[in-house]
């Protein structure tokens, strides 16, 4: 198993885990928004990035991240914007492995924070990130 940054020849394997991603959460997807995202994370003026894990040969898993400034601190943190297993994947750790380095990607570049959101309904990963990180009392709005 191997972790490493996504590449422009992950594109096909990628966007079926995307697709899966954007089921789990009953978010309606096309062809616009997928090549959107992945154009995202192919220019590297963009702030998106992404890693992958790839066992023979095949990415099951991926993780798009982020900087974004802290105006209370400032100074840059991390957001962890996406991160999906396969679900014949799942039990064996690749989160909490893409997890971790993201942590190191964050020490690496003196961000020393990453955040994330999930659905309050999204238990699994939550016990994942109930183990791995600590829950702040911070609540999310959106404005449409």
């Amino acid at each position: 198993m191997k972790i490493r940054h996504i590449e422009k020849k992950d594109f096909e394997e990628w966007q079926l885990l995307f697709e899966g991603y954007a089921d789990f959460y009953k978010v309606d997807i096309n062809h616009h928004i997928i090549k959107n995202v992945w154009g995202w994370l192919n220019n590297d003026k963009n702030e998106l990035t992404g890693l992958v894990i790839e066992t023979e040969g095949n990415i099951v898993a991926f993780a798009h991240y982020r900087r974004i400034p802290s105006a209370l601190r400032g100074k840059d943190i991390g957001f962890l914007d996406d991160i999906y297993v396969h679900p014949e994947f799942r039990g064996q750790k690749l989160s909490e492995l893409l997890i971790k380095e993201l942590q190191r990607i964050s020490k690496e570049k003196n961000w020393n924070l990453v955040r994330w959101i999930t659905r309050e309904d999204n238990l699994r990963a939550k016990k994942v990130y109930d183990r791995v990180s600590n829950k702040t009392n911070w609540n999310v709005y959106e404005l449409l």
